[in-house]
């Protein structure tokens, strides 16, 4: 649900060149839990804090994937608007050579069943989440060791389309990123650069 009645709000520090989470949303087959018991298991390399932080046996599956080129791990972000779906595809043979030690050690070189998301997925998101958006800016001090904020600029943002959606995905504005680790998934995310906001909405407005 939106944070405020009607409206989602997201606010960034103002210097920042991070993309802007839009929302989290798993892949499916969701009955199969693909990113816990899937893509983590198989795909997953040792996590960097195994046995420091974490138990050793610690795997972490952490990436941002995007449309416009293969993950250093052979991962791609692929639409096919006829079956009306996004999906993670993976391409053995694009897996980077500093990875070779995890890319030898893979259980397999398939990825069976493939990760994906529906458009009515999408629609869903962006009727609900993300009808209505807020993006506050924020310039920050630090004063005695503490971060303060000072919120200087906010926009309005109304109406994204499915079309603006799967457009920013093929070139590469938004992209996905997964963050699961053995003990605890963080979520799969669709985020978004912050210069491609107005590319999703139909409408923009300056409070």
């Amino acid at each position: 649900l939106p944070d405020f009645g009607k409206w989602e709000l997201k606010s960034q520090r103002a210097k920042t060149k991070s993309r802007l989470t839009l929302f989290h949303c798993e892949p499916q087959p969701r009955q199969d839990g693909i990113v816990a018991q899937i893509l983590l298991p198989q795909f997953g390399w040792p996590h960097r804090k195994a046995g420091i932080l974490y138990p050793e046996n610690e795997k972490s599956f952490r990436q941002t994937i995007s449309a416009i080129s293969y993950s250093d791990r052979g991962f791609i972000v692929k639409v096919d608007r006829d079956k009306g779906c996004i999906y993670a595809s993976f391409d053995y043979e694009q897996i980077m050579e500093r990875h070779s030690k995890w890319r030898d050690n893979l259980p397999t070189k398939a990825l069976n069943p493939v990760p994906y998301w529906t458009f009515d997925d999408i629609v869903q998101k962006l009727d609900t989440k993300l009808h209505n958006l807020i993006y506050v800016k924020a310039e920050t001090q630090l004063i005695s060791g503490k971060e303060y904020f000072h919120y200087t600029e906010i926009e309005a943002y109304t109406k994204p389309t499915l079309e603006n959606f799967l457009d920013l995905v093929e070139n590469g504005s938004i992209h996905i990123a997964f963050d699961a680790r053995t003990s605890h998934n963080h979520g799969t995310k669709f985020r978004i650069k912050p210069s491609a906001r107005n590319e999703l909405y139909q409408q923009h407005i300056i409070i």
